[in-house]
């Protein structure tokens, strides 16, 4: 555990030494926040988004790039030193879902620093979506026929197993997870700080299950977010943009998974859940009623509308997130 946790330390400090430079570099490159054209689910203009976020032009994204790098690199790193003895599909896994999604997300940070209307920047909305579950069933496909995974663990039924419908599961968990990431990724540190939370909590479950290859990974990554939530809380000095949106999204997805604690995982990342719900539940009432439920969503943005201020949304969501991680940490110990 000493060593594990050594690693946090590590990849704290050589990710906040390297954003200072980084920021500089985004700077230069002009990959920053430009003025609004923000939409929502329905296509729609969102002067409310705007009115709030006005501020935030001009600052950079694209701070998941650097998390990517790092993580990646002393990942791979750590499992040579430690001699690690874990399943090279296992390494796969991990490492391609957090790099795929990551190019992805890189993808559309790019494309908004374009003009072009070329097919490769003219990608729509759907198209990126069916790459996603894609990318989401090699993961499943992965986990199911080289890991060996057709199961999830239910309290007080034991394991349940899926049979084949595990990879449509698993792809299912993975695809939700990166989309609900995106959505709450929309304040200075609500989602960096909410993924923080999730994985002290997972870094418990992997080090009591003694899975020190995730564990690794899990320590690695952890170190990272925290460097980057230094720069990102309110007023937010850089953004990770849906390079570090969908990579972070799909990693937490995939550490629930290789754990076996899916109900856990709902439990722990609930504000997530909780926030793409309300989207669902926007997007489900404007076809199925012709009207919206809610004034606007996702629920951070209607907290927003009704007064709260952006860090009092923050730091309320971190508490949340902080005893439903307890909650989750009760509910994966008692079996």
């Amino acid at each position: 555990m000493a060593q594990v946790l050594g690693l946090t330390i590590l990849s704290f400090f050589i990710t906040g030494i390297l954003f200072i430079p980084f920021i500089d570099f985004l700077y230069k490159i002009k990959l920053r926040r430009q003025e609004q054209t923000t939409k929502d689910v329905f296509n729609h203009r969102t002067p409310l988004f705007d009115k709030f976020h006005k501020w935030k032009v001009g600052t950079p994204f694209g701070g998941g790039i650097l998390i990517v790098l790092v993580v990646s690199i002393l990942t791979l790193w750590a499992y040579g030193l430690l001699q690690v003895d874990v399943n090279p599909w296992e390494i796969f896994v991990i490492l391609f879902s957090f790099i795929s999604f990551g190019l992805l997300g890189l993808y559309d940070d790019i494309k908004k620093l374009s003009k072009q209307e070329s097919a490769f920047f003219g990608l729509r909305l759907r198209q990126k979506f069916i790459i996603q579950w894609v990318l989401a069933f090699i993961i499943a496909a992965v986990l199911y026929t080289k890991l060996g995974y057709s199961f999830i663990f239910v309290h007080g039924f034991g394991l349940a197993s899926l049979g084949i419908v595990y990879i449509l599961f698993a792809a299912f968990i993975i695809v939700s997870f990166v989309n609900a990431f995106n959505i709450t990724d929309g304040l200075d540190g609500l989602a960096g700080g909410l993924f923080l939370i999730c994985l002290v909590a997972f870094l418990a479950i992997t080090s009591r299950e003694l899975e020190q290859g995730l564990g690794i990974f899990v320590a690695v990554l952890m170190g990272s977010v925290a460097a980057f939530l230094y720069f990102n809380i309110y007023k937010a000095r850089i953004w990770l943009g849906d390079v570090g949106s969908l990579s972070l999204g799909a990693a937490l997805a995939v550490i629930g998974l290789l754990t076996g604690k899916i109900i856990t995982l709902a439990v722990i990342g609930g504000v997530f859940i909780f926030e793409v719900g309300s989207s669902l539940i926007q997007i489900s009432s404007k076809k199925i009623l012709g009207r919206k439920i809610l004034p606007v969503s996702p629920l951070h943005l209607y907290l927003q509308k009704i007064g709260w201020e952006e860090p009092k949304i923050v730091m309320r969501a971190w508490l949340l997130g902080f005893f439903l991680a307890v909650l989750g940490l009760y509910i994966a110990f008692i079996h």
